[in-house]
């Protein structure tokens, strides 16, 4: 792969939208919505400078139509919003992973109260999205990269679940250009809907039926069960997950996203006095690291989940540790008065004070 000579220091926003274009995604719509207005803008000014198409649709139903559209030609192709938004958008998403298009979604959220809804979804039927949750610009870069390979991959749409705190703060990065080395060319799409076979009987059909043309009737029972094959392979393959001190840590830390680096460096800390402490940070939300949590707790005696929200990721852990050790939440609601999530919890002393306060409770219940 080549890549660009040197760093530039951007705004994650930016960032971002330089690792779409650079994944080769021509096409993408969305409507305002702040902390998701910046991607958008950037990709106003910059997918016409690349020969691609940016449309600020009148509504994120439109959004989500017109991408719908676009990446059924086989273009790569993304639309995104806060979780607001994408509240709008879930029966389209559930129609396209039924249809096996190849979508990227992103979520710049309002912090971490959208768990349920990237994970589990709001669509109807049996589908789910491939969900990578940055933890800073660097590695948003790389997951919005990884991305659209994945999606292509599988056929399947992958949410990228980013924050204001991603959008609006600044890093020096690279933008490989094409993708991570490794990824390969882009791969050969014989399903995409391109008008070549129009009048030839044999013209392509995108749905999420399993109706094929020039076959008579359709079997949806049939269909929908290979996809339910295809996500539970999925889910034995992708899992992605940082694991830190796990070894002979007597308390496990788990958190996703930008507030996992505040925790991150935390951990390290108080490992540094002496605390037996470790960290699991699950990078895919779906397909949830069960494998790595559950082997990660089995020698602790308490698993504490601090996540910015009532609790929401710790149903997943308590999924993964089945009982071998109890399961804390640790986070909160906690935000500013803009609502859009910046708030006490991202301070280093209260997750220490928040660690040492759940390694105390579980002394002294030993």
């Amino acid at each position: 792969m080549s890549h660009t000579d040197t760093m530039r220091f951007m705004e994650g926003s930016e960032a971002i939208a330089e690792a779409t274009i650079a994944a080769g995604c021509r096409f993408f719509a969305g409507y305002p919505m702040t902390p998701f207005t910046e991607l958008l803008e950037h990709l106003a000014r910059r997918l016409p400078e690349e020969g691609g198409v940016c449309v600020n649709a009148e509504s994120e139903l439109e959004a989500v139509g017109m991408a719908w559209g676009a990446v059924a030609t086989g273009n790569r192709a993304a639309t995104g919003s806060t979780g607001q938004g994408l509240a709008l958008m879930q029966e389209s998403f559930s129609e396209i992973t039924r249809a096996e298009l190849p979508l990227v979604i992103f979520n710049m959220a309002r912090g971490q109260s959208d768990y349920f809804q990237a994970t589990r979804g709001g669509g109807h039927g049996d589908y789910r999205h491939m969900v990578l949750a940055p933890m800073d610009i660097a590695e948003a870069v790389e997951l919005t990269q990884l991305a659209f390979h994945l999606a292509d991959k599988w056929l399947n749409p992958v949410l990228v679940y980013g924050d204001y705190l991603l959008a609006h703060t600044s890093e020096a990065v690279e933008i490989p250009q094409g993708g991570p080395d490794g990824m390969g060319a882009l791969p050969d799409k014989p399903w995409k809907i391109d008008g070549r076979l129009a009048g030839s009987g044999r013209s392509r059909n995108a749905n999420s039926l399993g109706f094929e043309k020039g076959k008579p009737g359709i079997d949806p029972e049939a269909f929908w069960k290979r996809l339910a094959v295809k996500h539970e392979e999925i889910d034995a393959q992708e899992a992605r997950v940082e694991t830190l001190f796990t070894e002979d840590a007597r308390l496990i830390v788990v958190a996703f996203g930008s507030i996992a680096k505040f925790v991150r460096y935390v951990v390290k800390q108080l490992r540094a006095e002496g605390m037996p402490v470790g960290f699991v940070r699950p990078i895919t939300l779906w397909p949830f690291p069960s494998e790595a949590v559950a082997k990660a707790a089995s020698g602790a005696s308490r698993v504490a989940v601090l996540e910015q929200n009532a609790g929401q990721m710790i149903d997943d852990v308590r999924l993964a540790v089945l009982g071998t050790a109890p399961v804390d939440g640790i986070g909160e609601i906690s935000t500013d008065s803009s609502g859009f999530g910046v708030g006490a919890i991202h301070d280093a002393e209260f997750i220490g004070r928040r660690i040492r306060e759940a390694f105390t409770g579980r002394e002294q219940r030993t």
